[in-house]
C-alpha cells in the first residue's frame, strides 16, 4: 500500500512518535510524505521515505497528484486546526481529493491509530481493486 504522511509544523513531532510507535507495520508499505515532515521520520525511524516538496513549496500538491491518478491508498494528514495557514487551499484540497477518489483519510491519532490498525488486519485490501 501506498501512504502519504502529512503534518502541519505543529504536529511533526506527533508525526514522529506515531511513525516510531507504528515503524513495523509501515515499513510493509511504501511511504511517501512532504519535505519536511519526511526528513524528520526517517531521522528517528530509519523508514525509507519517498520525499516531495516542502508542503509549502508544492508538496501537498504534488500528493494531491498522486491521489488523482490513485497512487495512493491511504494519507495521514495531521493537520493544525488552530493554526491558519497561508496555504490552506492546498490543505483543503487534500481532504476534498480524499473524498472524491475514495482514499481513507485520517487527520487526528485516533483515526490514524484505527487506520493503520486496519491496514495491519487487511482491511484496506480492497483498495487494490481500484488500481
Amino acid at each position: 500500500m501506498n501512504i502519504a504522511l502529512i503534518a502541519h509544523d505543529a504536529k511533526k513531532k506527533l508525526m514522529q512518535n506515531f511513525c516510531i510507535a507504528y515503524r513495523g507495520i509501515l515499513s510493509k508499505n511504501e511511504l511517501f510524505a512532504t519535505g519536511t515532515t519526511g526528513r524528520l521520520i526517517e531521522e528517528v525511524t530509519n523508514l525509507s521515505i519517498h520525499k516531495f516538496l516542502a508542503g509549502h513549496l508544492g508538496g501537498e500538491q504534488q500528493i494531491g497528484a498522486q491521489i488523482e491518478h490513485n497512487e495512493m491508498d491511504l494519507v495521514i494528514f495531521f493537520r493544525d486546526p488552530l493554526t491558519s495557514k497561508k496555504h490552506e487551499p492546498d490543505v483543503n484540497n487534500i481532504v476534498k481529493l480524499c473524498d472524491m477518489y475514495n482514499i481513507p483519510l485520517a487527520t487526528n491519532i485516533a483515526t490514524a491509530e484505527l487506520m493503520v490498525k486496519a491496514l495491519e488486519r487487511g482491511d484496506l485490501e480492497w483498495r487494490e481493486m481500484y488500481k
